[in-house]
């Protein structure tokens, strides 16, 4: 079983817009993302937040997947919630997060310690972890990387 870990792509400050949509330069840098990647998901899954919203419908277009706006993805949500959820998980999911939720999820599901940052996530970026008799690292692709 994947999942692969998405902070939303690069969005307007709460100043420009308190709904926080993504700029033009966040929605380039996915689109490079999903010509690259080669992978299949039937359920996308995000916050709620706009940015998030917004990253995982760009998402959803390239791989034909469902989008979910669920519980607990958000910026300051419990990561043990996911942990827990993604620990029964038999079907290779995509969640679309922010920072710091992502990180201490990662790390949580890494070396069951949400408090030690195993990986930094960069906007727009993907983190594939596997899980087959504990979590690994399988890849990661950032928007920097393709440019």
């Amino acid at each position: 079983m994947k999942v692969y870990l998405v902070q939303h792509a690069k969005s307007k400050s709460e100043e420009e817009d308190p709904t926080r949509p993504l700029f033009d330069e966040g929605r380039n840098d996915l689109e490079k993302i999903v010509k690259f990647l080669d992978i299949k998901v039937s359920r996308i899954l995000h916050s709620g937040k706009l940015r998030a919203k917004q990253t995982a419908e760009i998402f959803s277009k390239s791989l034909n997947a469902e989008v979910q706006n669920v519980e607990a993805l958000e910026p300051l949500a419990d990561p043990a919630i996911w942990a827990e959820k993604l620990d029964k998980e038999t079907n290779d999911v995509m969640i679309v997060g922010h920072l710091p939720h992502l990180e201490k999820l990662a790390s949580l599901l890494l070396c069951k310690d949400s408090t030690r940052k195993i990986i930094t996530f960069k906007q727009g970026g993907v983190v594939c972890l596997e899980k087959t008799e504990c979590w690994v690292v399988a890849w990661m692709v950032i928007p920097d990387l393709l440019r």
